[in-house]
């Protein structure tokens, strides 16, 4: 039974939504732009739950759906006929039959029990100008009862008349320490595993989350540190070898692949790798593992420092930071690697 009291961060949104609720002063239409699983049609049902809600109430400092009502029941089950999803058949597009069909000629029902009718449309960035068209008929001249949200990763995918409109409101990069805390204490993750989640989610909750229960992931940092660790001893084509073998994409990620790379586990190969590397630095300065990210790896981290310079690890770092901008230009990905690594093996 998620609430406004369960949102993480995002105190300027919650503050506009309770706003809202508080005056009854409520928008026809909003934009919420995030990252993909940033938590956007989490916070949108939250929202349309209290808008609705039979018998609202103040709890923990927030104006609250009740949820026990009828209402607040049908909204939990996902059945409630006033919160309408605009779904798509094509998985590419929202197209203008969509929103005419879903939308556009349904607004003029008013709502079967509630005060508002409600329609969120998830990815909406994948309509098409001529359904963008369609929707902004209605945004025109929108009757008294209907509000209109619109999730978003990409709020330059829509007509300035759109987004005129529409209250836009930006989700924001929740805090690590915030993200670790709820990992710890509603995931019951443990605490270094929550704090190397958190570091590599960058402010994305949801990528946090599936970060702490994939098990690939936890693969591909073991794999990765233990690269380094023996790549003094390797030649270039075992290294190559190795980190084939740690991006190779699975079956059903076959469509991320560039080159026999995943590329969703090329990036993540690369931020471990400098993560690594920055925690070496930290440690090498402080000598203290209080604010690493790699604390399991701490004995590794311990020796490595030892023998390396602040220069080398320095150098290091530079170097990885000349390879992603090179994969990011698309220079070849297996020449870019190649480069990168013999640079680390050098410093090591």
């Amino acid at each position: 039974m998620a609430d406004f009291a369960d949102i993480i961060d995002q105190d300027q949104m919650k503050e506009h939504m309770q706003n809202a609720l508080e005056t009854g002063k409520i928008s026809h239409a909003y934009i919420i732009s995030g990252e993909n699983g940033s938590g956007k049609e989490y916070i949108a049902k939250i929202f349309a739950k209290a808008l609705l809600c039979e018998k609202k109430e103040n709890r923990d400092g927030y104006i609250e759906a009740c949820n026990e009502c009828h209402s607040c029941v049908q909204a939990l089950s996902d059945n409630h006929p006033d919160i309408i999803t605009i779904t798509h058949e094509k998985p590419a597009s929202i197209g203008v039959d969509d929103i005419r069909e879903k939308l556009r000629d349904d607004v003029a029902i008013r709502p079967y029990s509630s005060d508002h009718k409600i329609y969120i449309i998830p990815e909406g960035e994948k309509m098409t100008i001529a359904a963008q068209n369609a929707l902004l008929k209605t945004l025109e001249e929108p009757p008294s009862y209907i509000v209109i949200i619109i999730l978003t990763n990409n709020i330059n995918a829509f007509l300035p008349t759109i987004i005129s409109r529409c209250i836009v409101l930006p989700m924001k990069p929740v805090r690590d320490d915030a993200i670790r805390k709820f990992l710890m204490e509603e995931c019951h993750v443990v605490d270094y595993k929550a704090m190397l989640c958190a570091s590599f989610a960058r402010g994305n909750v949801g990528k946090a989350i599936e970060l702490a229960s994939n098990e690939k992931f936890e693969e591909l940092k073991n794999g990765t540190v233990e690269l380094v660790s023996k790549l003094p001893g390797l030649e270039i084509y075992d290294m190559m070898e190795r980190v084939h073998t740690l991006l190779a994409p699975s079956e059903e990620n076959e469509k991320n692949s560039k080159k026999g790379v995943d590329t969703s586990l090329l990036e993540e190969f690369l931020d471990i790798l400098l993560f690594l590397f920055r925690d070496m630095l930290v440690y090498k300065a402080t000598e203290a593992d209080d604010h690493l990210i790699f604390t399991d790896k701490i004995s590794y981290i311990r020796g490595v420092t030892q023998k390396c310079t602040y220069e080398g690890i320095d150098r290091i770092i530079k170097n990885m930071e000349t390879g992603k901008n090179r994969i990011n230009s698309n220079v070849n990905i297996d020449l870019a690697l190649e480069l990168m690594l013999i640079g680390i093996k050098e410093n090591l």
